[in-house]
């Protein structure tokens, strides 16, 4: 018998896995769902966080940083690029602006929606 912990859509189960008798196949067992573990505190903007916001238009993962906070951008510059379905997806200021926050890191995972950037 062995106990394992999987997590499927952020709900955390333990689950037991025993041998069948007779060398039939392993039977699952789930016990109910294990407390979740403290979420991450969200990435906070910093203090001179701009008014314009460049969020994510789909689901994806934060390919890489394009500018830097301070940076000068010009209306359709690429800030963030997301990587979803195999696609690198550049995400650009809608404006003239100064990047003011960059709210995510390369690695991270988002969703649809949430704010990668904001400029001034």
């Amino acid at each position: 018998m062995k106990n394992y912990t999987i997590t499927v859509n952020g709900n955390v189960y333990d689950v037991t896995v025993e041998e069948g008798a007779g060398g039939a196949a392993p039977v699952a067992r789930a016990a109910a769902p294990a407390p979740k573990a403290p979420a991450a505190p969200a990435k906070k903007a910093s203090a001179g966080a701009g008014s314009i916001k460049i969020e994510a238009g789909a689901a994806g993962k934060v390919l890489r940083i394009d500018a830097n906070v301070g940076a000068a951008v010009k209306k359709g510059d690429t800030v963030v690029t997301l990587e979803s379905m195999k696609m690198e997806i550049p995400m650009v200021a809608p404006q003239d602006g100064t990047v003011a926050s960059i709210d995510v890191a390369a690695g991270d995972a988002v969703e649809a929606g949430r704010v990668l950037a904001t400029l001034n």
